[in-house]
């Protein structure tokens, strides 16, 4: 058992049955249930008391489909300004509990590069989480650099996946993979090309979804995707899986297309940022959307244009999903770092969905858990 030591089990009940958690919430006394961490390096344990206002995120449960829970920033080392690093104690415990309390069953780490994939294979693991595992676009010149060249590189990302395709920790999509125009100094526009469809290989192979990445690329990762067979039903008919563009901040036209496509979008605060960003996703149906928040990056901001929709989140949820935070420099034990998104987050996300859909909080939340569930085929949660 790892440090974090929770009563979980009769709030996974709570959490399955908004009613039933309704009317026992009113039963239960403010305080009920005490969530003890041990603090990495210092000796020092500090408690955590779950009231009542925990119960309310606790109805809504979710799985953040898009997580970097292997940056050093969730261990102590944030970036500030410049070239400045500050330095402050492990919290990473602190942040997987505060993800708890916000209703976070579970998450799917990412993993893009395979350099990276041990590290993340073995958090993944070590907390009954999910990964990814692929080659990020602005790394795709690791394919040529790679001891062997190209296809070495890729006999070792598919021999990963066949190991890790069962059990705790299990890889559940093949990506990060796509395309990214915005940053060609990390690699031109053929190499990107040339290595995410050799990925799709994999997709097939394994009949596993895809986590793709799209930045002002959209239609040269609509017609890879077609030349590939994954133009219709998520490639179905050559063993595709569909798959989700995750971090979404197309158009409604790019959304569209995809969308005819069979594939799926997540969503998070870089694609609540601006109004049109908005307004795509008003279009994007509840059957095709997931959540995430692509921590530590891709913060919900004052600044952006959710804000207006953030301004109405209950405080009962508020405090769960936004909790105080301070600076890296000023750090608190048991507070959050400010610009340092958490995974406690997505219930945020999930707000700004339902009104700008009109619909209710728990339909948003319910039909992004059971599409999560569906395409990545995590039945066991269920």
């Amino acid at each position: 058992m790892n440090q974090l030591a929770y009563l979980w089990h009769p709030l996974r009940r709570l959490s399955t049955n908004r009613l039933s958690a309704r009317r026992l919430r009113s039963q239960l006394p403010r305080k009920f249930c005490t969530m003890s961490v041990n603090v990495p390096g210092s000796g020092r344990t500090i408690d955590q008391t779950m009231t009542e206002d925990t119960t309310l995120a606790l109805e809504y449960r979710y799985i953040d489909i898009g997580v970097n829970l292997t940056d050093s920033v969730f261990r102590g080392r944030n970036r500030g300004w410049g070239s400045k690093v500050i330095h402050h104690e492990d919290d990473f415990d602190l942040v997987i509990g505060r993800s708890k309390q916000a209703g976070v069953e579970s998450m799917i780490v990412t993993c893009g590069s395979l350099r990276e994939s041990k590290e993340v294979l073995k958090l993944a693991k070590d907390h009954n989480l999910y990964a990814t595992l692929g080659c990020h676009p602005t790394r795709s010149g690791d394919f040529d650099k790679f001891e062997g060249g190209p296809e070495t590189y890729l006999h070792c990302i598919d021999e990963t996946i066949s190991r890790h395709l069962e059990g705790p920790g299990r890889i559940v999509a093949v990506g990060e993979c796509g395309l990214d125009y915005d940053r060609l100094h990390f690699a031109d526009k053929e190499t990107q090309k040339k290595h995410f469809r050799s990925q799709l290989s994999l997709a097939k192979k394994y009949h596993l979804p895809l986590f793709l990445h799209s930045r002002a690329a959209a239609q040269d990762l609509s017609i890879i995707l077609r030349e590939e067979g994954f133009g219709e039903d998520g490639g179905k008919a050559v063993g595709g899986r569909g798959g989700v563009v995750h971090s979404f901040t197309g158009t409604v036209e790019e959304m569209r297309e995809l969308h005819e496509m069979g594939f799926y979008f997540s969503v998070n605060g870089c694609s609540t940022k601006a109004a049109d960003q908005l307004e795509t996703i008003k279009q994007i149906p509840l059957e095709r959307l997931m959540l995430e928040t692509d921590a530590p990056w891709c913060s919900m901001k004052p600044s952006h244009a959710s804000k207006m929709h953030l301004d109405t989140l209950p405080p009962a949820l508020r405090c769960k999903y936004f909790p105080p935070a301070v600076k890296g420099e000023n750090f608190e034990i048991g507070k959050a770092v400010k610009d340092r998104n958490e995974p406690c987050s997505v219930g945020g996300v999930a707000w700004v969905v339902s009104r700008l859909h009109g619909v209710p909080f728990e339909d948003v939340v319910d039909k992004c858990w059971n599409n999560t569930v569906e395409v990545f085929g995590l039945h066991e949660l269920a």
